[in-house]
């Protein structure tokens, strides 16, 4: 088995792709519109699969908002530096609606490195520092 990719739902898919391709440096990998069907989707990631998981945008005409409820967490990315990460991040993120959430610092109990902004959607990405 292998991941492939995670599905978000987001409200307006040319914002995303944004974000997730200049904030967090992730390429476009493909898309796909579906009119008859409503639907448009867009898989970015940092290279396709099955050698990378990606992530699925997908967004459904007129829906512009979701409420994300309890159960989903977060993706996470190793970053080198999730401080400077951080720093490079800031302002493009606001620039497209995102946001640092938690500032890089050990996680909760342990050493680990981490940090989170938040994509204009809504949805969280944990920064993990990995060497």
């Amino acid at each position: 088995m292998n991941l492939l990719h995670t599905m978000l739902r987001v409200g307006d898919l040319p914002r995303s792709i944004a974000f997730y391709t200049e904030v967090l440096g992730m390429q476009l990998l493909r898309t796909t519109q579906r009119p008859e069907q409503k639907y448009d989707l867009a898989f970015v990631g940092y290279g396709p699969n099955p050698g990378h998981a990606e992530i699925e945008l997908t967004y459904n005409y007129g829906v512009h908002e979701y409420e994300l409820g309890s159960a989903f967490g977060h993706i996470a990315i190793g970053v080198p530096d999730v401080a400077a990460t951080c720093k490079a991040l800031r302002a493009k993120a606001a620039a497209l609606g995102g946001a640092i959430t938690r500032e890089a610092g050990p996680v909760q109990g342990g050493s680990t490195i981490i940090a989170f902004v938040t994509d204009p959607d809504g949805y969280k990405i944990e920064l993990i520092q990995r060497p």
